[in-house]
């Protein structure tokens, strides 16, 4: 099934504990007393469309120089949108249960729908576990190997074709894999939400200049690249789109992963398609003429209505009335005189 990720919503706790799968709530609800409160609160309120989705990025007790570097450049690429913490965290372990309560501790603080988590051992090097939340409680997460890693410094190009903060991406996934594999689905619906930004109607072709490539190379690894977009001359509307690599780029080897509980999945998944609509008064649907409504007018009173004043017109022809009399009585009298002289 394909995943409504523009729907997929960081809801906030609506008060006391409450369980989503095996986390429970361990924060109070809290009413804003001030304007400003009321006004964040407000900000962080659940919605059916989010507008944006921030991402969390954590380290644990140990890590690698690999490593380190992987979680710099995703969190440069995602600047606009990003909270980097660079203290270790060692009470961090999102895979066990009760592990995950300092994270979403920190997703909450953060107002965060979206983590990172990288941390390095001898049995699981370079490792890194990418997550959504809801309702600030852990939803799925998938925990990859790095392998492979160069960096953005590693790659020869022009620097004016780079790519700038905040630009959209292209998001390409190669391979039947996405289709067929549960964990290269999985993999594809977190990578979707982590690097696409904000859902938008419309989008200027000129705005858009990079493009993140993922291709399935088997049913546990994907090899995962950036690349910037020049245009060029095609001889018609539409350029012709040339694709170069910036970094940076890695291969994602699959270990673990834990899918959401399906009574959750079903609530996050929710679309504005699903939000009952109010009653239309005097509206009505016919199959032929489509949407009727009826117009009810007031019946009106003709004896209280005010009538306007007499019009420039009338009151001209008064007056040239007046005058035009006047003046004939002004030749009476001057004739009476004459014939009595």
């Amino acid at each position: 099934m394909a995943p409504h990720t523009a729907q997929f919503q960081n809801r906030h706790n609506q008060g006391g504990a409450h369980t989503h799968g095996s986390s429970t709530s361990f924060s109070e609800f809290r009413t804003a007393t001030t304007h400003k409160g009321k006004l964040a609160l407000k900000k962080r309120a659940p919605k059916i469309v989010e507008t944006g989705k921030k991402t969390l990025l954590l380290h644990g007790t140990k890590t690698s120089a690999v490593l380190n570097a992987v979680l710099t450049q995703i969190y440069h690429l995602k600047k606009e949108s990003a909270i980097k913490y660079s203290r270790k965290n060692d009470n961090i372990k999102p895979f066990e249960a009760g592990g995950e309560t300092s994270l979403e501790f920190f997703a909450q603080k953060t107002d965060c729908s979206l983590f990172l988590y990288g941390s390095h051992s001898k049995k699981r090097p370079n490792n890194l576990v990418l997550g959504r939340m809801y309702d600030f409680h852990v939803y799925d997460l998938v925990e990859v190997g790095i392998e492979n890693f160069r960096g953005m410094e590693s790659f020869d190009y022009d620097k004016k074709i780079a790519p700038k903060e905040g630009s959209k991406p292209f998001m390409a996934f190669i391979g039947e894999g996405f289709e067929s594999v549960n964990e290269l689905k999985q993999l594809k619906e977190v990578l979707l939400d982590l690097f696409r930004g904000e859902v938008v109607e419309n989008l200027n072709l000129a705005g858009v200049d990079r493009a993140y490539v993922c291709t399935a190379l088997s049913p546990t690894k994907v090899f995962f690249t950036h690349c910037a977009l020049r245009l060029k001359k095609s001889g018609t509307v539409v350029p012709r789109m040339e694709l170069v690599e910036v970094g940076p780029s890695m291969d994602m080897v699959i270990r673990r992963h834990r899918p959401p509980n399906e009574s959750v999945m079903k609530e996050a998944m929710k679309t504005s398609r699903d939000k009952p609509k109010k009653k239309e008064k005097n509206v009505k649907k016919d199959p032929l003429q489509g949407k009727i409504g009826n117009v009810y007018i007031p019946d009106q009173k003709i004896g209280e209505m005010v009538l306007p004043n007499k019009s420039k017109g009338v009151k001209r022809e008064r007056r040239e009335a007046k005058q035009q009399k006047h003046g004939s009585d002004e030749h009476a009298s001057k004739k009476q005189k004459d014939e009595f002289s």
